[in-house]
């Protein structure tokens, strides 16, 4: 329905759909333009940085564009419209997911996929059919890997009826800081993105092992291949704790 709804003014779809593809864009021009003063990042050359980048921008725009409503669910407890959602013959995490379904936020992935495919180009990496699929599944895996922070942001705002900007704060700023390598940041900082919340999934530990850059960390080598191991283990997680909230939840009580 959302999607019929938007095509049914198509040059403004194009229009929102561009602005958010240059909203995007932005943010690697600034990248850039720091590169113009500089030949290395933490070790990383500006053609790496687009790897980075271009991975976490298209994961982050995957799961986006999917569950990206999902912060919806504490406006929905505090009104009390949460409450229609559990009447219909329809999954309610896949309801929330649809509410208002935004199809410009293609303009994140198709800016992400452009930033990695000049990546991968232009970095100092011997590329097989192996790397290939390998820089593939990373993508996907942190696709589900963002997806489970969303449905668990959403889960907790069961609870704490508006936390939408700490769910984002692990979605759109852990986004912004895996642009960046992991060198610039604090060694308890890339502890934390690497055991607590595991966003070093999404590209750093992969990204690292596609380079052949040592973690550091120092973790052992099988660990560069567990992303969809870790994405399923997250998901089921959220899954788990959304149904947690979803039993707990009470409606207003006015």
């Amino acid at each position: 329905m959302w999607v019929r709804s938007t095509m049914a003014y198509r040059a403004s779809f194009l229009m929102t759909t561009a602005g958010n593809f240059a909203a995007s864009v932005l943010d690697f021009v600034a990248i850039m333009i720091m590169f113009s003063h500089i030949d290395r990042l933490g070790g990383f050359t500006l053609p790496e940085i687009a790897l980075l980048y271009g991975a976490t921008s298209t994961s982050l725009g995957l799961a986006d564009l999917a569950l990206g409503n999902m912060d919806r669910v504490g406006r929905r407890v505090r009104d009390g419209t949460f409450d229609i959602l559990l009447v219909r013959p329809a999954p309610v995490v896949a309801q929330v997911a649809a509410d208002r379904f935004a199809l410009r936020r293609l303009g994140r992935v198709s800016q992400g996929l452009l930033v990695l495919g000049w990546g991968v180009a232009r970095a100092d990496v011997a590329w097989t059919p192996a790397k290939a699929l390998f820089t593939a599944v990373t993508v996907i895996a942190g696709a589900g890997i963002f997806a489970a922070v969303f449905i668990a942001g959403a889960a907790f705002q069961f609870w704490a009826a508006d936390a939408s900007e700490v769910q984002n704060s692990f979605t759109y700023g852990g986004s912004t800081m895996l642009q960046y390598p992991p060198a610039v940041f604090a060694r308890e900082l890339v502890r934390g993105a690497t055991f607590v919340v595991p966003l070093a999934f999404v590209n750093w530990i992969p990204v690292l092992r596609m380079l052949g850059r040592d973690d550091p960390l120092g973790l052992p080598g099988w660990v560069d291949f567990c992303g969809p191991g870790v994405a399923l283990a997250m998901l089921t997680a959220a899954g788990l704790l959304w149904r947690v909230g979803l039993r707990n939840y009470r409606s207003t009580g006015s």
